[in-house]
């Protein structure tokens, strides 16, 4: 165990983040590399504030003395115009989940796209990548696929109730990955896609415990399918365990949970995170029903 002088004061912005498991995540890493590192969130719904006050709050960080800040709903974009450098990746993604301050300037990562990246290698490592069917644009959705494509996906369907939010999605993404199919379609047309798709990604909302129930009628799934899920709260959503029951293989949210903060972690104290570990901790908590 390493140990240092520095301490760490870090926040969690954005809309109902009380109950966010990142916090205790982060905490326990740092005192396992003998940190003083205290990780607080600031939901905007309890101090009363809106996402457009992220810079503002940002600044009064600052000014108080954090190091850092990861960056949620509704945030993410909002926060851009208010940071002094971005990251290639966040910069291509158009989001910041994580700010660093150093020397008084505001420093932003993307952690969302290397998360699902991280998910994939490591939860679903034969993955065939031929062609994907994404499910959600909205929010992480867009990081992951990014994400996706960044991995090898040959083929990415972009599906949303917003065809018009899927339609920009893949259009900037094509720019991008311009060897790539990146198509856009409403939910309608997923009975049709997916005997086209050797994976199915869930990053809507469908599937949370405000949010249950199933994301795409199920009876078109096979065992040649993969199935992923963005959601840990459940980890194991009605989906992969549908999923599961009819032999697909499947990823839980609970790994880009974990990649999303392994990364963080990293840029913000400069150590490597046991990412194991991390996983064990989450899924400890989830088991408690935190």
């Amino acid at each position: 165990m390493s140990t240092t002088t520095q301490s760490y004061l870090v926040g969690l912005i954005g809309d109902g983040v009380t109950p966010s498991l990142t916090p205790p995540m982060h905490e326990a890493e740092g005192d396992a590399h003998g940190l003083r590192y205290l990780y607080r969130p600031i939901d905007l719904n309890v101090i009363g504030k809106q996402g457009t006050d992220v810079g503002e709050l940002l600044t009064a960080g600052a000014m108080l003395g954090f190091n850092a800040f990861n960056i949620t709903h509704p945030c993410k974009q909002l926060v851009l115009e208010h940071l002094d450098e971005i990251s290639d990746e966040a910069r291509n993604i158009g989001a910041v989940n994580t700010v660093v301050i150093r020397d008084g300037k505001f420093h932003g990562y993307n952690t969302d796209a290397s998360g699902f990246t991280y998910a994939l290698a490591n939860g679903l490592p034969e993955a065939n990548l031929e062609a994907v069917l994404q499910l959600g644009v909205g929010g992480a959705g867009s990081a992951v696929a990014y994400a996706l494509l960044d991995s090898g996906v040959k083929e990415l369907f972009l599906v949303d109730p917003e065809l018009s939010r899927a339609t920009e999605r893949a259009q900037t993404l094509s720019t991008q990955f311009p060897d790539r199919a990146i198509s856009a379609h409403t939910p309608a047309v997923v009975p049709e896609l997916l005997p086209r798709v050797t994976g199915v990604l869930n990053a809507s909302p469908v599937g949370m415990r405000q949010h249950p129930g199933l994301p795409l009628d199920v009876t078109g799934l096979t065992p040649a399918h993969w199935v992923a899920d963005v959601i840990y709260r459940p980890v194991n959503t009605e989906l992969l365990t549908a999923a599961q029951t009819l032999g697909c293989k499947t990823l839980d949210g609970g790994h880009m949970a974990v990649g999303q903060a392994v990364d963080a972690f990293g840029i913000i104290t400069g150590l490597t995170p046991d990412a194991p570990r991390m996983r064990a901790h989450l899924l400890e908590m989830l088991e408690a029903g935190l």
